[in-house]
């Protein structure tokens, strides 16, 4: 029996958009997106090496995937890796309403005497990764967690898995298309739902549940080329996946942009809460003082 998909007649999702889906059978939710013009024109802010290009890919597809659990759309979620010793020092991205951005600081020597493909203990060494959310309704609230594992992906499991107790799987591919060609980014999350029944075990501590054995079975049989096939849409993969089960919904999600909120209003209102002889040490010799948004690798001179 195949299974019941939407109803709804909206055009199937591609590129740069996000698509949900649950399957109630289960008690399993996912989230599935492709990016293409927003990583592209995140990454063109500076001149990243390809181990950067691909970890930051890498995070602009973790973010969003996370991002968009949220369900308040003034909701903001804010990815950081940080190490004090490793090559790369810090990278940051964060989503808020489909709104995207993303950046990576680095030590390019360094880098270099890596290779070509380092790994993320090489690149990143004894770090640690945090991730913050913010609801939009005055709720925040952050988890830590070692920078462990192969990829960022398997760092952001396990802080679904230690600090949410929420069944998690997540799986991110990234390719460039080689010889100058644009960079494609996709990504799939899939997690067990909680059972809030009073007096009954809550599913989400329960690792081993048969119903989440199942979704993560069918889950990691997508492969790389699948979740960056442009001709293959969100809602395809998802059917493709969980075909085997009775009921699939799915919503289309939110319209994936960059979106970097600097301004210089924003940044002269930052600055307006120092004092006065602190932002007269922030000044240079023509009176301004200068900000440097390393998101978009932009200089606001803000008048004091």
């Amino acid at each position: 029996m195949k299974p019941a998909r939407s109803t709804s007649e909206m055009p199937e999702t591609y590129s740069d958009k996000l698509l949900a889906f649950t399957l109630p059978g289960r008690n399993a939710r996912g989230r599935v997106l492709r990016l293409d013009a927003v990583v592209n024109e995140v990454l063109s802010a500076h001149d990243y090496p390809p181990p950067i290009t691909h970890l930051l890919s890498e995070a602009l597809v973790l973010g969003a995937l996370m991002g968009s659990l949220l369900k308040d759309e003034g909701g903001q979620l804010t990815m950081q890796a940080q190490t004090q010793a490793g090559v790369v020092s810090l990278l940051v991205c964060d989503y808020r309403g489909g709104s995207m951005r993303g950046y990576a600081d680095f030590d390019e020597m360094a880098l270099a005497s890596l290779g070509a493909n380092p790994g993320l203990s090489a690149l990143f060494g004894e770090g640690y990764l945090a991730i913050t959310f913010d609801t939009g309704a005055g709720q925040r609230y952050q988890g830590i967690v070692p920078l462990e594992g192969d990829t960022l992906a398997e760092a952001c499991e396990t802080y679904f898995s230690q600090s949410e107790q929420v069944p998690t799987l997540i799986r991110v591919a990234s390719r460039s298309g080689g010889q100058g060609r644009e960079r494609v980014a996709a990504g799939l999350l899939v997690q067990h739902l909680p059972d809030g029944e009073e007096g009954r075990e809550r599913l989400h501590v329960r690792m081993d549940h048969p119903d989440w054995e199942h979704v993560t079975a069918l889950a990691s049989t997508i492969s790389h080329d699948e979740l960056l096939d442009p001709d293959l849409s969100m809602e395809a993969i998802a059917w493709r996946l969980f075909s085997e089960d009775d009921e699939i919904r799915v919503q289309p999600g939110a319209e994936l942009a960059r979106g970097c909120r600097c301004s210089a209003e924003y940044y002269a209102s930052v600055i307006a809460r120092f004092p006065a002889e602190q932002q007269r040490e922030m000044q240079n010799e023509d009176g301004r003082i200068v900000v440097d948004c390393a998101f978009c690798s932009r200089e606001f001179a803000i008048e004091v």
